[in-house]
């Protein structure tokens, strides 16, 4: 039987509660949005509050699961559940960067000059990178070239092509996922890659009435594939999604609180079994998680519990091991247990 940390509970309790928020507007369009995600999806609460954390705090997340977990189905329900521009980038070891963010194509004469001059005049065509919404499936199978690719794009919501910066639309969200289990042919996200995810969410196995239900709208003549034949259709615009983020980001939170998170960042950097602990951006992350969990809860303040419900998905991608204890068996998780046992809670 599988056991849950109290900090696990606790984000798959607030995962459930959402369905009893109070009614202010931001809230009522994201329990519509969760309504319609549910239509197709089952059993998968806290990777979908996950995503609707990310996009109300203005991260990404990278989903890693093995094959058949809706890792996928959930990302491009979720996209068609919103009011938003939706790209699916299927990595490959041949894409090239270029085909993420776009690229300037000759386009005639300029104006003004003559057929036979030679000011010839450049396009610039978006990638697949210039929508709200952008499913970066199977992200660890291309080159690091091309991954590196949405660095600039996750950090400062841009592309620079040729020398000339474009905004990214607003909302923006990233969603990657990955495969656990085949490593050949695969390229490891770099650390500086990572950091740009504000969740790194484990899609497990439902639990089994929740795959039984699956299979029972399977049975029914359910096509994921045809989600508008599901009835899945936009519930929730980009305004009420911004309507949330700035009563999100209004969550207050006190001193020791703040503390708490800093000095969580800094067991990670001190622990012994780690060789690389979280960063500066990684604690930002916390703190910005951590308010937004809060919002979620129906309170308009932060306390340690919700610290503590979002270290791992925030930090869990964010801390090297050693090798010899990776070699033991130990994982994140585990060393973020011990570290959230240790670091002192404030009252």
């Amino acid at each position: 039987m599988e056991t849950h940390s109290p900090a696990e509970v606790l984000f798959l309790l607030v995962a459930r509660r959402l369905t009893s928020l109070p009614g202010m507007q931001a809230r009522e369009a994201i329990l519509a949005l969760r309504a319609e995600v549910a239509k197709v999806v089952v059993g998968q609460d806290a990777t979908l509050t996950g995503l609707v954390a990310a996009l109300l705090v203005g991260g990404h997340v990278l989903l890693e699961g093995v094959p058949g977990q809706a890792k996928t189905l959930i990302a491009k329900a979720l996209a068609a559940s919103l009011d938003v521009s939706f790209s699916r980038i299927q990595f490959t070891p041949d894409l090239m960067p270029s085909d993420v963010t776009g690229r300037l194509v000759i386009d005639g004469f300029a104006e003004g000059r003559s057929a036979g001059g030679s000011g010839a005049a450049f396009r610039f065509i978006p990638g697949p990178i210039f929508s709200q919404v952008v499913l970066a499936d199977e992200i660890n199978r291309t080159p690091p070239k091309t991954q590196a690719a949405l660095l600039e794009a996750m950090e400062e919501r841009q592309v620079t092509v040729e020398g000339t910066a474009r905004r990214l639309p607003s909302p923006f969200l990233v969603v990657a996922t990955q495969n656990p289990i085949e490593y050949e042919g695969t390229y490891p996200l770099p650390e500086a890659q990572l950091d740009r995810f504000l969740f790194k969410l484990h899609v497990g196995y439902p639990a089994p009435s929740d795959e039984a239900a699956v299979l029972a709208a399977h049975d029914a003549g359910l096509d994921p594939h045809d989600l508008s034949a599901a009835g899945i259709r936009p519930v929730a615009s980009a305004a009420e999604v911004e309507s949330g983020r700035r009563e999100v980001a209004a969550i207050r939170m006190e001193e020791k609180v703040r503390l708490y998170v800093l000095a969580l960042a800094q067991a990670t950097r001190q622990s012994r079994s780690v060789r690389l602990g979280v960063s500066t951006r990684g604690a930002a992350m916390l703190l910005h998680a951590s308010k937004c969990w809060a919002w979620l809860s129906g309170r308009d303040f932060v306390t340690p519990d919700e610290v503590k419900a979002v270290v791992k998905p925030v930090f869990r991608h964010r801390i090297l091991l050693r090798p010899e204890v990776e070699l033991e068996g130990t994982t994140s998780d585990s060393v973020l247990d011990s570290l959230l046992a240790s670091v002192p809670v404030p009252r």
